[in-house]
C-alpha cells in the first residue's frame, strides 16, 4: 500500500512550528519527513502567503504564526489556528494594553 497523508507538507511544516517557535530547519524537516531544501521552501512559500512571520535573533530564527489567515480552501473559511489546535497548538492570548490613570 502508497504511503499518503490528509494534510500536506506544508501543512505539517506549519504544524511543527507550533510546536516549538524556535526549530531549526533541520529539526523541522526532520520531524515532518522531508529533505532540508524541501522544508526551507515550505517555509518561505508560508513566510510570503502571511502564514508565519521569521525573526532573526542572533544565528536563529524565531517564527510567528498568523493564526487568523484562512485556510487556503475555497470549502472552508476556518483560520488556520483551528487546524492548529488538532495538533495541539494553544492560541497564546495577547496582552491589553491599559492606560493607568493618575489620581
Amino acid at each position: 500500500m502508497r504511503a499518503w497523508s490528509l494534510i500536506t507538507n506544508h501543512g505539517l511544516v506549519l504544524a511543527a512550528i507550533s510546536r516549538n517557535s524556535k526549530k531549526t530547519i533541520r529539526q523541522i524537516s526532520d520531524e515532518v519527513g522531508i529533505t532540508e531544501r524541501t522544508a526551507y521552501g515550505i517555509v518561505v512559500d508560508l513566510e510570503k502567503a502571511g502564514y508565519i512571520k521569521r525573526t532573526k535573533v542572533g544565528t536563529r530564527n524565531i517564527y510567528t504564526i498568523n493564526h487568523d489567515m484562512p485556510l487556503v480552501n475555497k470549502l472552508s473559511d476556518a483560520p488556520v489556528g483551528d487546524m492548529l489546535a488538532l495538533f495541539g497548538w494553544q492560541k497564546t492570548p495577547k496582552i491589553k494594553k491599559t492606560k493607568i490613570l493618575d489620581k
